[in-house]
């Protein structure tokens, strides 16, 4: 079974709200699945082919958030370890990164033997973390420069917690604190190169490539909705549509705008990624995640006004969408990030914006 094959099975069937109230997917068997069937050979985003990449990531969060953000982790790390020549990902391994700082959960990475490191502390917000073998992880070395290690999750030193998620939404992505005591590491590329190094806003960008796929699972229950009413012989003619339908078409209009603006902001970012592989995409990144993620709260409000409450009580799948979306796009920084990208426009030209 190839990757295409495994995508397909995720495809829910007719019927229903959404298009099927198919069962949840294990988020841990649906990356081993996708390993098994070639994931680590998915293009790196900025070596000519970003856009396959994030279709993929599209595609499997229309069918299940926190199953693309355990995907999307192990892609990531992978695209890290070959972008910061990394230890060589062991075949079938399943990977996680893991760079979040809270302040009151920091790991410290000091020099082991064999020129390796070794890690001590609580790293937060570890998602997959009963499901992987390995892991990207941030640190700070003894200068309190931030660093990264790759680390095996099957030894002593790794504690699995069940501390630190409590989450409804995103709740099977099981995002809980991992201790580390004395744990066995490999330094991966040179402190400061984690955020200095041009993919890391490639794999920025791709988030919001998640955030697009999550809202198109919500904008395809307001289009099946909308459908199954028109094609009742009531409504089967414009002259006699009901209020009720041209209201919720109206709602499925706005739906159409905004994912057609931010379908076209990821292809144009893609493009600009794969022919500039080495500048910064910062500008771009943040560009893009504000339109997903105001397009996934436009989707979400809605929706919900078109729908009314059946499908959040009576269709899991819808359920779960609208649990998940609103904190997966929560990984925005919100007006921080709007904050940053403003300053990237502070001197660009008068005709940075004509067409």
């Amino acid at each position: 079974m190839d990757i295409k094959d495994v995508l397909q099975a995720l495809a829910p069937a007719g019927g229903g709200v959404t298009g099927g109230s198919t069962p949840a997917i294990d988020p841990d068997d649906l990356l081993r699945d996708l390993v098994s069937a070639g994931l680590g050979a998915i293009a790196l985003p900025g070596v000519g082919n970003t856009l396959a990449r994030w279709r993929l990531f599209a595609a499997v969060a229309e069918r299940d958030l926190a199953a693309i953000k355990l995907v999307e982790g192990h892609a990531d790390a992978l695209a890290i370890l070959a972008e910061l020549d990394g230890p060589d990902p062991a075949p079938g391994s399943l990977w996680a990164t893991w760079s979040a700082e809270p302040p009151t959960a920091r790991v410290q990475a000091r020099p082991g033997p064999d020129g390796g490191a070794v890690l001590t502390g609580t790293k937060a917000w570890c998602s997959g973390a009963a499901a992987v073998t390995h892991a990207v992880v941030s640190a700070w070395n003894a200068d309190g420069k931030p660093v990264l290690v790759a680390v095996a999750m099957n030894q002593p030193g790794v504690t699995v917690t069940d501390r630190g998620w409590h989450a409804v939404g995103m709740e099977a992505t099981y995002s809980v604190e991992v201790d580390f005591a004395q744990a066995d590491a490999h330094w991966v590329g040179r402190p400061g190169q984690y955020v200095g190094r041009p993919g890391f806003w490639h794999g920025g960008a791709g988030i919001a490539a998640c955030w697009y796929g999550g809202a198109c699972a919500i904008a395809n229950a307001v289009r099946h909705a909308c459908a199954a009413a028109a094609h009742r012989p009531d409504n089967a003619a414009p002259s006699g549509a009901s209020a009720a339908l041209s209201f919720r078409l109206a709602h499925l209009g706005a739906i159409e705008v905004a994912l057609g603006q931010t379908a076209s902001l990821l292809r144009e970012a893609a493009a600009w990624i794969d022919a500039h592989p080495k500048q910064d995409a910062m500008a771009i990144a943040l560009r893009v995640r504000a339109s997903a993620e105001a397009t996934a709260t436009l989707v979400l409000d809605h929706a919900g006004r078109a729908l009314g409450a059946t499908p959040y009580c009576r269709d899991p799948r819808y359920a779960r969408m609208a649990a998940d979306l609103p904190v997966f796009i929560r990984q925005s920084h919100a007006e921080q990030d709007l904050a940053a990208l403003a300053r990237t426009q502070l001197d660009a030209p008068e005709n940075s914006w004509g067409l």
